[in-house]
């Protein structure tokens, strides 16, 4: 079990308020029909250990999950950063939070980074109509496309 908590009934959004999106899609979730947990990044510490169970159950590296091409991230850790340990990008998150590349929206089990503010909305969309809620980037496959 993980220190994260998840609830069908809720939805969980980790966003940055000063973030565009972040705020476009809080803006979206907090519309929904379901019970409403935010974190706010800008306000509230996320733990490495949170952040690295958010990374694990989206099924990404810890380094996926933060905005390389933000000019703060270039201007304090250049353009070389592959050569970071997984310990040194969680600093970097715990440090610097307003370099999420993406809102992460947990409903229920389903854990989502959101690239969009249309994107959750298609993704509740699908959900009311009683459609795949597989996020977005899973429900299609190369056979899809034929």
């Amino acid at each position: 079990m993980g220190v994260i908590s998840t609830d069908n009934r809720k939805i969980t959004i980790y966003y940055h308020s000063e973030n565009s999106i972040g705020k476009q899609t809080y803006a979206y979730v907090k519309s929904s029909e379901k019970k409403l947990h935010a974190v706010d990044i800008s306000k509230t510490n996320v733990t490495g250990t949170q952040w690295a169970e958010l990374a694990s159950k989206l099924g990404k590296n810890i380094s996926d999950l933060i905005n390389k091409d933000h000019p703060g991230f270039t201007e304090t850790y250049g353009e070389d950063s592959a050569i970071m340990e997984q310990h040194d990008w969680l600093k970097i998150l715990e440090n610097e939070p307003q370099l999420l590349k993406y809102p992460i929206v947990i409903d229920g089990e389903n854990y989502i980074q959101i690239k969009s503010a249309a994107e959750f909305k298609q993704y509740i969309d699908a959900d009311s109509t009683g459609l795949n809620k597989e996020p977005l980037d899973q429900q299609f496959t190369e056979d899809d496309d034929a």
